[in-house]
This record gives structure tokens, C-alpha cells and sequence, in this order.
């Protein structure tokens, strides 16, 4: 199972857990929220909340520094001037908002973890975008069946690799499939200019050897058959 688009590979964008430069954040009051974004076709909502400004946090340390990219509450993610400025400089697609953080509060989360020099940094969150998960050939286990063919929406109890519909990705290096939205999917392009600058705290996984299982629930007993 691979990327059918033709010279393209993809990956999965999580937090460095445990790695030496593991940052969190969390949101700080007053934290004020706009509706979710919806389905054109079906009307139901496209994940959470949005935050809206002001945009304060507190950042959580578990590493010896802060982090390049930094992952919270909700589909919001941080990332530092460096990766905005070199996101941008590159002429890259699919992130989106862009807004200064201001950093409340500074908390040690491992003994002995040191505290380096705090980056500015922005607030981010990954379009919703046109590329799909082919259900065909993703090894997804869902807790109730697609019905909307435009979002795709439906819960998801594990994955074992997934794969993109042919012909729907739109050229995005930074997106949220549909079918998977609870994942920021990047193109080699964002992942090499990550390798490049030496981006620290993201990790990055082939979507077809990305695996979720929490409750241990393996993947579907049979191929599914995605949306006509």
C-alpha cells in the first residue's frame, strides 16, 4: 500500500514526544472560540471549535529546549518564527492564520529539563484538503460508516496505514484528508524543508505505516468499500 500521486509521498505530523526538545501548550484565559467550520454538502461540523483571538498560552517543557512546532488542545498547533518564516520564504501551501502568540506562562514538566531561549511564535491550524482517504485501500476500522461523499466524516477506532484517493489531492504540503481529519498530513515538500533547517520536535510518518490503535482494537476485518 503507497501514495498513488504520481512522485509523492506523504506523512503523518505529530509532536516529538520525548525527544529533547518536547513542548506542549495549553490555552489561557480569556479563551474565546467561533463555530466550527461545516460541510458544504452535509451541513455537519468540520472539527472543533476555532480559537479566536487573543491568542495566550502556557507552554509546557519537557525537553531541554522549546520546540519548533507545538502541538495543544484542538486542531490548533504553534510554530516558531523560524519555520513560519522559511514556511513561507519557500512558497509552501496549506497552513493557515498565522497569529502571534503571546506566552503567559513558562512551566518545567521534567526535572532537570532546561529552558532555552523562548522563540516567538504563531498560531496555526492545517487546511481541510480536497485530498481523501481511499477507503478501498486504507486499512481503517470505523465505528460507523462514510455517508457524506464531500467530508467523509466518520468515527475512526483505528489505523493501519492509509492511502490517498487518486486524482484528489490538490497540491496542499500542510492538510487535514477527509476521512482522516484528526491527522495533519505534509507533503515531502514540507518534510524536507523540516530536514533541511533542523526543525525541531516533529515527527514524521509514512500515512501508509501510520498506525492508531488506543484501545488495541486492530485493523478492519476486510478491505472497506469508500463512497460512490
Amino acid at each position: 500500500m503507497a501514495s498513488d500521486v504520481p512522485g509523492s509521498r506523504f506523512f503523518v505530523l505529530e509532536e516529538g514526544m520525548f525527544g529533547p526538545d518536547d513542548t506542549q501548550f495549553s490555552k489561557v484565559a480569556p479563551v474565546n472560540r467561533g463555530d466550527p467550520p461545516q460541510c458544504p454538502r452535509c451541513g455537519e461540523p468540520m472539527g472543533m471549535l476555532t480559537w479566536l483571538s487573543p491568542y495566550r498560552v502556557e507552554l509546557e517543557l519537557y525537553g531541554a529546549a522549546p520546540g519548533d512546532f507545538v502541538e495543544g488542545p484542538g486542531y490548533d498547533v504553534l510554530i516558531s518564527q523560524r519555520v513560519a518564516e522559511a514556511y513561507q520564504e519557500a512558497g509552501l501551501t496549506g497552513l493557515l492564520g498565522f497569529n502571534p502568540v503571546e506566552v503567559v506562562r513558562i512551566r518545567r514538566k521534567r526535572k532537570g529539563a532546561a529552558q532555552g531561549a523562548i522563540p516567538p511564535y504563531f498560531a496555526v491550524i492545517a487546511c481541510f484538503g480536497r485530498g481523501a482517504v481511499d477507503e478501498a485501500r486504507s486499512r481503517i476500522r470505523r465505528s460507523e460508516p462514510v455517508t457524506c461523499p464531500e467530508c467523509r466524516s466518520a468515527g475512526v477506532d483505528s489505523v493501519h496505514g492509509f492511502t490517498l484517493e487518486p486524482g484528489t489531492w490538490q497540491g496542499e504540503d500542510v492538510f487535514r484528508p477527509r476521512g482522516k481529519r484528526g491527522s495533519i498530513v505534509v507533503s515531502e515538500r514540507f518534510a524536507a524543508l523540516v530536514q533541511r533547517h533542523g526543525f525541531t520536535n516533529m515527527k514524521f510518518t509514512p500515512i501508509e505505516a501510520y498506525v492508531w490503535d488506543p484501545d488495541g482494537k486492530g485493523p478492519p476485518a476486510s478491505p472497506r468499500v469508500g463512497p460512490g
